[in-house]
C-alpha cells in the first residue's frame, strides 16, 4: 500500500499551482486570464474566475500555515482585490449585475477573506474594504439565482459581509436553509435542486457544494445549533462517499463539472474539520492522498503547471457551456485539508485502507437509486444507475452522457457521444439510437423509459434542446450485479421496426481492465466499436456492443452479461425466465430474483 502524500507535499503542490498562474495575471493581479476557450460568460468573467478560484486555494494555504507566507500570497492577492473592486481600474471585476457568474466567484472571495482575515482583510485600506462590500451588496435579496447550490453563494457572501459590517439579509439565510432541507433526500444525500419537483440531481455537487458550504456558513455565523443538523447529514453521507472512491483514488466519473476533479475531496475535509465524519482519520488522509495522486499522475497539470479543462489530460469535450479556462480551479476546494494543523490526527494517524481495498461489497443507495459494487482484487467501483438523470421527469430530453448511462465507474468513463456505451436502447431504420432521459425508477435496480429519437442530439444537464422527438415504445431495464459482472435484462413493450442494442463499458486500451459483453438471451450479433477523442480517459476507446439481428419482440426478455474488472469474465450465470420474473443463478450458487412488471 503506497503511502499518501504528507501535509508538506500538499503544501508544496499548492505553492507550485499558485505560482504557475501568476504569469497569466494582469499587472494589477485582479484578473487571471488562463489559456483556453472562453466560457459562455466571456473572457472578463473568466478572468475573475481565475482570481477567485485560485484565491480560495491561497486562502487554504495561508490559513493552514497560520499566516506564514514565504511567497507573499496575501500581498499578491490583496493587490488584485484592491484593483478588482476599484470602479475606475481598467482591470476591475464585473459587477454582480453585469455578470451572473460573478455571483459564484463572490462566494470564493468572501470565504477566502474570512479564512485569511488577520493577514489580508484586516490589512486592507478602509476604502478597499468598503468597495469590496459594495461589490458584494447586490447579492442581498437577489431573486435571480438558480434554485440549486447557488443559494449558498448568497448565504456565504452575506455571512461574511455581516461579520465585517456589510449588507446581509436573514431572509437570504433562511431561504438557503429551507431549500437545503427540501433538497435533502435522506441519509445525507442532497439533490442539487429539484427537477420537476423531484430528487433527481445527484452528482458531485452533493459533496463539493451542498456539504461544503453549510458548515462553513455556520462557522462564520456561529450557529452551532444549525451546524448539528449539517454534521449529522454529512456523517451519514461520508459513509456512502467512501464506497464510491476507487482503489486507484478516482472518484466516480459521473455528473457535470467533472473538470473540477479533486474538488470531490472537499466534503471529506469538511467532515474532519467539523467533527462530522465516521471515517477513521487515517482513511481520510488515504482517500485524500490517493485522489490527489490519481489526478496529478494522470496529467491533470500541464507542462506549465496549470490545471486543464479535462479529467486526466486535456479533454475539452468534458466542458459545459459555463466552463472556462479557470473553471478547473474549483479543485482548490480539494486543498481544504490544509486547514487541519500538522498535528491533527488526520495527518499523524496510521493510514487505513479504503473500503474497496478491504472487502468486496454490493450496496444499494436509495436516494440516488444507485447499486454500488466494489471489488478488492482490482479496486474497481461500479455504479448501476436506475434512479436519477438530472432532468424533469415530464420532459423529453437528449441523453447527457454523464447522467443518462446505465453504469458508471471509477475506472471507466462514459463516451462523450449520443447513446452508445452502458446503454440498452433501440435502433431505428437509420441505425440511430433512442435516448433514455427521463427515466422512471420502478424498484431497486429497475427502471423504464420511453424510447425517443431527437432531431437534435446535443445535450445539456439541465434540459433538452428545443427540437422534435420521434416517440417509440417503453423499455424496461433491470440490473443485478455480483462482483465485476452485471446481468442486464431488457424488455420492450411494443413490437416494431427497431433493433435492440446493448452497450458495455467503454475502456481505454492498455489500462489493464477487461470489458466484456456476452449474450445470455436473445442477441445475435456482437461488435466492438472503436472511437477516437470521445473518452476522458484516453485518445482511443473501445465499446463492446450486442444487437438483435431482427426486429425486437414485444414482451420478450433479452439479457446480457456486462463485465468490467481486472480479470476476464470466465463463468456465466444462468437465467430462469418467466413472463415478468427472472432468476439469475450465479456460478457460486447465489440466486437473484428480478421482477420486471409491465407498463
Amino acid at each position: 500500500m503506497r503511502p499518501a502524500p504528507s501535509r508538506a507535499e500538499w503544501e508544496r503542490l499548492a505553492d507550485s499551482m499558485l505560482l504557475a498562474v501568476r504569469p497569466w495575471a494582469t499587472d494589477s493581479h485582479a484578473l487571471i486570464h488562463l489559456p483556453g476557450p472562453a466560457s459562455g460568460s466571456g473572457r472578463w468573467s473568466d478572468g475573475l474566475e481565475g482570481y477567485a478560484r485560485t484565491f480560495l486555494l491561497a486562502a487554504f494555504r495561508l490559513a493552514g500555515a497560520a499566516g506564514d507566507d514565504p511567497h507573499r500570497i496575501a500581498e499578491w492577492y490583496a493587490q488584485g482585490l484592491a484593483a478588482g473592486v476599484d470602479p475606475d481600474n481598467p482591470d476591475r471585476w464585473p459587477r454582480l449585475g453585469e455578470c451572473a457568474q460573478a455571483k459564484v466567484e463572490a462566494a470564493s472571495v468572501a470565504l477566502g477573506l474570512h479564512l485569511t482575515r488577520p493577514w489580508l482583510w484586516d490589512q486592507l485600506s478602509d476604502r478597499t474594504r468598503q468597495r469590496l462590500l459594495d461589490w458584494l451588496a447586490p447579492m442581498v435579496g437577489d431573486n435571480t439565482l438558480p434554485d440549486n447550490n447557488w443559494v449558498w453563494f448568497r448565504a456565504v457572501t452575506g455571512a461574511f459581509a455581516r461579520s465585517v459590517g456589510g449588507a446581509w439579509s436573514q431572509d437570504d439565510f433562511d431561504h438557503a436553509i429551507e431549500r437545503t432541507d427540501r433538497w435533502h433526500a435522506g441519509e445525507g444525500w442532497y439533490s442539487d435542486g429539484l427537477s420537476g419537483d423531484a430528487w433527481r440531481n445527484f452528482d458531485h455537487y452533493s459533496g463539493w457544494a451542498m456539504h461544503f458550504y453549510p458548515l462553513l456558513f455556520c462557522s462564520i455565523t456561529g450557529d452551532d445549533e444549525l451546524a448539528v443538523r449539517y454534521r449529522n447529514r454529512l456523517r451519514l453521507w461520508l459513509s456512502d462517499y467512501a464506497l464510491l472512491v476507487g482503489g486507484n483514488g478516482s472518484p466516480l466519473v459521473q455528473g457535470r463539472s467533472l473538470t473540477y476533479r479533486f474538488a470531490a475531496l472537499a466534503p471529506l475535509w469538511i467532515g474532519a474539520l467539523h467533527d462530522a465524519t465516521p471515517l477513521p482519520p487515517g482513511q481520510t488522509r488515504r482517500i485524500g492522498g490517493l485522489m490527489l495522486d490519481h489526478f496529478v499522475n494522470a496529467g491533470s497539470l500541464d507542462d506549465d503547471g496549470l490545471l486543464t479543462l479535462g479529467w486526466h489530460r486535456r479533454f475539452p469535450q468534458i466542458r459545459q457551456w459555463y466552463s472556462g479556462p479557470a473553471s478547473p480551479y474549483w479543485a482548490s476546494k480539494g486543498f481544504a485539508g490544509l486547514l487541519l494543523p500538522p498535528d491533527h490526527e488526520v495527518w499523524t494517524a496510521p493510514e487505513v485502507p479504503l473500503p474497496v481495498e478491504q472487502v468486496d461489497y454490493e450496496v444499494y443507495l436509495p436516494a440516488p437509486g444507485w447499486t454500488v459494487s466494489g471489488t478488492v482484487s482490482d479496486g474497481v467501483v461500479r455504479v448501476l444507475n436506475h434512479g436519477s438523470d438530472h432532468i424533469d421527469p415530464a420532459e423529453l430530453a437528449t441523453d447527457d452522457p454523464v447522467y443518462a448511462r446505465i453504469a458508471y465507474s471509477t475506472h471507466a468513463a462514459p463516451e462523450m457521444s449520443p447513446p452508445l456505451d452502458s446503454t440498452a436502447t433501440l435502433l431505428d431504420s437509420d441505425g440511430r439510437a433512442a435516448h433514455r432521459r427521463p427515466l422512471q425508477a420502478i424498484a431497486p435496480g429497475v427502471s423504464r423509459s420511453r424510447a425517443h429519437w431527437p432531431a437534435d442530439e446535443s445535450w445539456n444537464p439541465f434540459h433538452g434542446p428545443e427540437t422534435t422527438y420521434t416517440l417509440g415504445p417503453w423499455i424496461t431495464v433491470a440490473s443485478v450485479i455480483h462482483g465485476a459482472t452485471e446481468v442486464r435484462l431488457v424488455r420492450v413493450d411494443e413490437s416494431g421496426p427497431w433493433r435492440l442494442r446493448i452497450g458495455g463499458w467503454a475502456t481505454v486500451p492498455g489500462n489493464g481492465l477487461h470489458s466484456a459483453l456476452v449474450d445470455l438471451a436473445g442477441f445475435d450479433v456482437a461488435e466492438t466499436r472503436q472511437s477516437k477523442d470521445t473518452n476522458p480517459l484516453g485518445a482511443v476507446s473501445e465499446i463492446p456492443l450486442l444487437f438483435t439481428d431482427g426486429f425486437v419482440e414485444a414482451g420478450r426478455i433479452y439479457a446480457a452479461a456486462v463485465h468490467l474488472g481486472g480479470y476476464p469474465l470466465e463463468a456465466l450465470p444462468e437465467l430462469d425466465i418467466s413472463t415478468d420474473v427472472i432468476d439469475v443463478r450465479w456460478p457460486d450458487g447465489r440466486v437473484d430474483r428480478v421482477a420486471m412488471p409491465p407498463v
